[in-house]
């Protein structure tokens, strides 16, 4: 091993010797790689929205793609008017205003829901009329009773539309499910007649960006709006991806800007001289910048979790330089000429921070398969920029040194300041060894009550919470789940696997039956607000054509009236059963409203009512839990164990190029305890 060792550190003295003789080629080879990376740097993108914590091939992700081209976004801004008096004929003509104005002016909209074109079912006679709910406009104070009465005796619209007590009414603006980009107008226009439009690709699902625009233009019509009379209040995942994207691009200025300076300023106060500022702040930059051009070639999106990136490869890589340059320096300093001390300093430290670089790398590799996508992207780019942290460190470094040749450093100061240093820590060594077995116990202690502590952990997946209380986005979103009891779905799908399956009345009873089970649910600070399917249409169907009576707001017995319903429904131009369910009855939806709580607590809903769908249902049919609630909670609940797995990783890896750097299993062994240590106390 010695041999190996000794072989090596022969190996990096000679690089620095042939980095001094051909420094501009070593530069430009250095300069090459960090451009070729830079270029790059115009293809990055940010995404906050919660559909990047997932892998694109991950079969939930691919299941709710599905879910997705089957029923369009799952995702929508709710928006909220009042308290205030809803049924006056002030209010109600700003609605509409308000209203008319989303529809005109928010880019990328698939619809906007609101009393105004709330869906009104009803019968004339023998006909059946669905129309918009304020198609024909109150004129007189008997017509508003009648639209009070009418809306606040619906089931439908309560907590979706309007609030228990009728003084808050909501609005729904659903983006399309698909981006522009890519699709001509031509292209639009001909979907419409022929399903080949020449594009033979995926259709790309709407961006980070276009969510961005859309949020964007809602906000600006809201304040155009808003007044002491009409109180507006917005929530919803697409306008929280839109606020965290704001504050991601915010932060990683400020803290790489914050990194920088630190780091100079450490430099500084350590080398007191220029070059030993500058040539290690400029190797960690370029560093950083090539892991961030690397992100940007492979289509790698930056994300809440990468946003550390900056900060950690400055913190880390800055490390390499500091060897490099404490040991030439020194060298320095006793004479020997820059050459030779670069080239010492290159034999002397290279092999550390080598076999450094390559167990922070391989730990951080460790991460590389986790389920969480921006976990798995930081441990491979993070493992990236420490390795190019070394790459310029070894050629870059060296080569600027010899093309800028430094002065030497005034030697009393960093000898004085080295020697204090050295009593310091030679103390604390003497008192270890003089005490083993009280430092010892002493330790153990504090790791055990470390481990005692770290139990307490729990994980969790609230983004709502990671806002401060009195953050606009999280205030609104607090005060709307209070109102209109949810701000947010889980989606089902059963499959009956069977035309015309939902025409059958005991299915459709089954499906009305869980419905209100889940209705029924409360753990915690999670409860269902509102659960919508087709049964709430037929039932509204069956009580329009028995003379609207509330005592036929029922599923009729009759599997041929069942399927006579929804075809008089269609016949009436109304398009909701497309949301609802398959052209064929083979496949229902139903959507649970639920407020924003951790995602974990979702889980255990969506387990509970999934055993109850399995058994109502039972094969062939199969039910499919799915919309990004779901999709959130069963990924996190999935991490527990991706974690751990990972961290055992890290360690077996870690522990082996301990052993492999220092020469022996036993030393290797033992010096991973004050590794594993600061681990335990952190957590």
């Amino acid at each position: 091993m010695a041999d190996w060792r000794l072989s090596v550190e022969t190996r990096f003295e000679r690089l620095g010797h042939a980095v001094f003789r051909h420094k501009f080629l070593f530069a430009l080879f250095s300069l090459a790689v960090f451009g070729l990376c830079i270029l790059q740097a115009p293809k990055t993108k940010v995404d906050t929205a919660p559909t990047a914590m997932l892998h694109k091939d991950s079969p939930a992700m691919r299941t709710y793609d599905d879910f997705r081209e089957r029923f369009g976004r799952d995702e929508v801004m709710v928006i909220t008017v009042g308290p205030a008096d809803i049924f006056s004929e002030a209010f109600l003509a700003k609605l509409k205003a308000f209203h008319e104005d989303l529809e005109n002016s928010v880019p990328h909209l698939d619809e906007v829901k609101s009393l105004l074109n709330a869906r009104n079912t009803r019968g004339e006679g023998d006909m059946l009329v669905v129309e918009d709910l304020l198609e024909d406009w109150p004129e007189v104070p008997r017509d508003m009773n009648v639209l009070k009465k009418r809306v606040l005796e619906n089931p439908l619209y309560q907590n979706l539309l309007i609030s228990e007590d009728g003084r808050t009414t909501a609005l729904a603006v659903k983006t399309s499910a698909y981006s522009s980009k890519g699709r001509s107008a031509v292209d639009d226009f001909m979907a419409g007649f022929s399903d080949d439009t020449g594009d033979t690709g995926p259709r790309l699902f709407l961006t980070d960006e276009e969510n961005s625009e859309a949020v964007l233009a809602v906000q600006e019509v809201a304040a155009r709006h808003e007044d002491e009379n009409f109180p507006i209040h917005m929530a919803g995942t697409p306008i929280s991806t839109h606020e965290m994207k704001q504050y991601l691009m915010a932060d990683m200025k400020k803290f790489s800007a914050l990194g920088i300076g630190t780091v100079a300023a450490v430099l500084f106060m350590v080398f007191r001289t220029v070059t030993g500022l500058l040539w290690p702040l400029a190797t960690v930059i370029l560093a950083l910048a090539s892991t961030l051009g690397l992100m940007a070639a492979t289509g790698t999106p930056l994300t809440m979790p990468t946003q550390i990136l900056p900060s950690f490869i400055m913190a880390v890589g800055v490390g390499d330089s500091v060897h490099i340059l404490a040991i030439f320096y020194c060298r320095l300093i006793k004479g020997d000429s820059r050459e030779d001390a670069m080239s010492y300093a290159l034999g002397h430290s290279g092999l550390a921070i080598v076999l450094t670089s390559l167990t922070t790398a391989g730990g951080l590799l460790s991460f590389a398969t986790a389920e969480i996508a921006p976990i798995g992207h930081l441990g491979v780019f993070a493992a990236a920029g420490v390795m190019l942290a070394l790459f310029y460190t070894i050629f870059f470094l060296p080569s600027m040194v010899a093309i800028f040749p430094p002065r030497i450093p005034r030697g009393r100061r960093i000898r004085s300041g080295a020697k204090a240093l050295d009593r310091f820590l030679g103390s604390i060594g003497a008192m270890a060894v003089r005490n083993p077995w009280k430092v010892l116990g002493a330790s153990g202690v504090l790791i055990a009550v470390a481990f005692a502590a770290a139990l307490s952990l729990h994980f969790s997946h609230d983004p709502l919470r990671w806002w401060k209380p009195d953050a606009p986005i999280r205030r609104d979103s607090e005060w709307i789940s209070e109102a209109m009891k949810g701000t947010v779905t889980m989606e089902v799908l059963v499959d009956a696997k069977e035309s015309g399956a939902f025409y059958d009345p005991t299915r459709l009873k089954t499906l009305d039956r869980l419905a209100m089970e889940a209705e029924a649910y409360e753990h915690g600070d999670l409860f269902v607000g509102q659960t919508s399917s087709c049964t709430d249409v037929l039932k509204e169907i069956h009580q329009a054509l028995n003379e609207n009576q509330k005592d036929y707001y029922a599923i009729p017995d009759d599997r041929r009236l069942c399927a006579q319903e929804f075809l008089l429904f269609e016949n009436a131009g109304a398009d909701d059963l497309e949301d609802l369910v398959e052209a064929d009855f083979s496949l229902a939806r139903l959507t649970i409203k639920l407020p924003s709580v951790d995602a974990l607590e979702y889980d255990r809903l969506s387990r509970i009512m999934e055993k109850k769908f399995a058994e109502a249902f039972g094969p062939p049919a199969q039910t499919t839990f799915t919309g990004l609630v779901t999709l959130l909670s069963r990924t996190f609940t999935g991490v527990m164990r991706t974690m751990a797995e990972s961290y055992v990783i890290a360690f077996v890896v870690i522990t082996i190029l301990m052993i492999l750097l220092i020469g022996s299993t036993r030393m290797g062994l033992f010096a991973m305890i004050p590794n594993f240590t600061p681990i335990i106390l952190c957590l």
